[in-house]
């Protein structure tokens, strides 16, 4: 159903070159079921693709040394030619492509010329991840076009290196791998250090999964980030001193973090507590949705919420106020905060039938409390990155 996408952007692309694409690829952005800020702890995710895409109407161009985008969303163009070696440039949305294009050149596979024009109907700055779908959707055409032999595996780890080389953001790798390896109806439970992953039935059936978007972000998200990654890494170093016998973070019980309570300090404990927790609530969260346990699934994501909030502390009021509220309303079975933290979207397990009413009762309270129109995101579980065949669709 992704048809009013796909002739947007194919609309764009014969504005843009005067021409008719050649093919067209959706790459997805994505949501995390469970399972925040454990990517770095030896723990594991549970993310999903979702139907919610970056459009790319893509031509070949043989006789050409650039390639060259249209991005419709920001009514902007940009060139660059593929046998030069390329830069960070100012443009931010460039430096996701540029990237991509850096980490293929140097691993010395050729790409010759291309004309794209893309469109989102990814919400950008929601939590959603359009520049993982952005980086790994450019790296998959690439891959098709030219026949670079590349695995998915790859491609995710392309799509991240990008990131933290042209964008400077030290990404984990969950985003990519979500928009790449995603299937429909399944949640992929990862392993964020080996990437070995397995997929699990997403079996929610009479409920939906909905985003509220609280439509702030806070500008201690990096600063606070950095703080919980300290923090945790002083506790980790004091537990493998005590107990070098453990390999993985996640391997730690939490009686072995209770014997160094008090030589950590009570805000790095806080911190590797709700990982140790988290860890495991990923493996049960995976079992429940597996066996259509909403309710359970529901409990899971209520927990999450109070150790982000309480001991990792990384929520705000805003965020703490739409899962409040939110959880008093018929239907709810769960609500957290998904993501980083200190804004953002909270993720909300909600009985098909009330899905409209808690919608309207929870926008009416967040404006009345805090006077901003919250943004709502219905989605479901869908396909990674594709190519999306002309019979799809209907011109």
């Amino acid at each position: 159903m992704q048809e009013k996408l796909i002739n947007h952007t194919k609309e764009a692309f014969q504005s843009a070159f005067q021409s008719e694409p050649e093919s067209f690829f959706l790459a997805p952005g994505r949501i995390n079921i469970i399972g925040e800020h454990v990517d770095y702890s030896d723990g594991f995710v549970l993310p999903a693709a979702i139907d919610k895409h970056i459009c790319f109407a893509v031509k070949k161009v043989d006789d050409s040394e650039n390639c060259t985008f249209f991005a419709k969303d920001f009514n902007e163009s940009f060139s660059f030619n593929i046998h030069q070696k390329q830069t960070p440039v100012e443009q931010t949305w460039v430096n996701y492509l540029l990237g991509v294009f850096n980490v293929i050149q140097e691993s010395g596979k050729e790409i010759g010329g291309l004309q794209i024009a893309f469109s989102s109907t990814i919400p950008m700055g929601s939590g959603l991840s359009s520049s993982a779908a952005l980086e790994c959707g450019f790296a998959y055409i690439l891959n098709q076009i030219f026949d670079l032999n590349l695995s998915k595996k790859e491609l995710a780890l392309i799509g991240q290196k990008s990131e933290h080389t042209f964008v400077g953001v030290k990404c984990g790798i969950m985003d990519q791998f979500a928009s790449v390896f995603g299937k429909e109806h399944k949640v992929i439970m990862l392993d964020c250090n080996s990437l070995e992953h397995q997929y699990f039935e997403a079996n929610i059936q009479g409920y939906s999964l909905v985003l509220f978007d609280s439509c702030v972000k806070h500008t201690h998200l990096t600063s606070g980030y950095n703080d919980r990654r300290n923090d945790v890494d002083n506790g980790k170093k004091v537990l493998w001193e005590k107990f070098p016998e453990v390999e993985k973070f996640r391997d730690f019980s939490i009686s072995m973090l209770d014997e160094v309570r008090a030589e950590i300090g009570e805000t790095s404990y806080k911190r590797c507590l709700y990982l140790l927790k988290e860890i495991k609530r990923v493996e049960k969260a995976a079992k429940a949705l597996s066996e259509g346990d909403v309710k359970y699934l529901g409990e899971l994501l209520i927990e999450t919420h109070s150790g982000l909030s309480t001991e990792f502390e990384v929520s705000c009021d805003e965020l703490d106020f739409l899962v409040e509220e939110t959880l008093k309303e018929n239907g709810v079975l769960g609500s957290r905060i998904m993501g980083g933290g200190f804004g953002g979207c909270s993720i909300n397990l909600i009985k098909d039938e009330n899905v409209d009413e808690v919608i309207e009762n929870i926008t009416t309270k967040y404006k009345a409390d805090f006077d901003i129109e919250m943004k709502v995101y219905r989605v479901k579980i869908s396909d990674g990155i594709r190519e999306y065949k002309r019979s799809e669709f209907v011109i």
